[in-house]
């Protein structure tokens, strides 16, 4: 059972997701992309791969400070390798029934992905699209920034405070915290134990959705 938290005991107006490791498994997909990026600049791949995730494409490169690199074309480069290569992607246990549980103008997807990305992985996944789908181009500044998940909340037409985000790596933790959203942690894709004060889920067998008669969402265990 995941730990209990104040998240299980109050209700919330909406709920943001991650995409990456926090709705689909990715990992394997992505990383060989980006191996074949980092090996073709001369990067030691072990060290590099763990940077990437949970970010945009444009600013994991332009961090680099690689020099006569365009950021913006290398980046839109990988996007088209990510997109032609979407095997293995799957939505991870429990994901879809857990969606197709909630209003659909009750939760949004904010993802560090650019949209025809985003697009083809739910799609490849079976994730079902959401009504707000805030991606890379939607944002100047991509997670760890609050951007993301202020502008979810926003079109969702709620205060982030009142929003629970769901997060898989520390850049997104941090930008669901920056927003002032409340947040619980996927552990599903980790190697490794994550260090957070945040409740920690491994996927979303066990717990589901309540919808209140105003609409309002709790997230409570279920008997599996």
């Amino acid at each position: 059972m995941p730990n209990a938290t104040p998240v299980f005991d109050r209700s919330f107006s909406a709920f943001l997701f991650d995409m990456d490791g926090t709705l689909i498994n990715s990992i394997a997909a992505a990383e060989r992309v980006w191996s074949r990026w980092a090996l073709k600049h001369g990067l030691d791949v072990a060290t590099f791969l763990p940077m990437m995730h949970g970010k945009r494409g444009i600013d994991t490169i332009t961090q680099l400070g690689l020099p006569g690199v365009d950021a913006e074309a290398e980046a839109l480069e990988v996007e088209r390798q990510e997109i032609e290569d979407v095997e293995g992607v799957v939505a991870l246990p429990g994901a879809v029934a857990f969606l197709t549980a909630l209003p659909r103008d009750r939760w949004a997807i904010v993802t560090s992905a650019p949209v025809a990305l985003a697009r083809r992985r739910l799609a490849a996944a079976g994730i079902p699209l959401p009504d707000v789908l805030v991606t890379a181009e939607d944002v100047t500044k991509g997670k760890p920034a609050p951007d993301g998940y202020k502008l979810g909340a926003a079109r969702l037409g709620f205060d982030p405070a009142d929003c629970l985000v769901f997060e898989d790596v520390p850049a997104g933790i941090l930008a669901g915290e920056s927003a002032g959203a409340n947040v619980a942690v996927i552990t599903a894709t980790h190697d490794h134990p994550i260090e957070t004060g945040h409740p920690q889920l491994a996927n979303y067998l066990g717990v589901a959705p309540v919808v209140g008669a105003d609409g309002a969402l709790q997230l409570a265990y279920t008997a599996g």
